[in-house]
């Protein structure tokens, strides 16, 4: 697994990590991986994280079942950022967000403050039982 050196790993062993569906482009969310989570995740074609609150591993959906399936996993040109592009599963549209949103990026800012854009789709209550 000579790949993983060629990771730029930090203090804490860990990289951050981009989520982009693959259909559409959209940016779904971000977090970090270690070294275990990245090779899990190569290997599963799955998303594997590491969840710096929970210390310890988390596979997207163990919990929601909203499942990142892996097409592409890539490596940014300094070797310190990884680019998944997933297919979101789960839910149609697929749900990323642990707010029951398609992406954890839906706040936009419009006239200095903070605004959620996109909808809920699925009422985090109903997922995370």
């Amino acid at each position: 697994m000579e790949w993983l050196d060629q990771v730029k790993w930090d203090a804490d062993g860990l990289v951050p990590v981009i989520a982009q569906e693959a259909a559409t482009g959209d940016v779904l969310m971000f977090a970090y991986m270690n070294r275990e989570a990245l090779a899990l995740t190569a290997e599963r074609r799955e998303a594997v994280y590491w969840s710096r609150s929970r210390q310890r591993l988390w596979h997207k959906g163990e919990e929601s079942g909203h499942v990142q399936k892996v097409r592409e996993i890539r490596l940014d040109c300094d070797g310190d950022v990884i680019l998944l592009k997933v297919d979101q599963l789960g839910h149609e549209p697929g749900i990323a967000c642990h707010t029951g949103r398609h992406s954890c990026f839906f706040q936009r800012l419009e006239a200095g403050a903070w605004q959620a854009v996109d909808p809920v789709l699925k009422d985090p209550e109903r997922i995370y039982k």
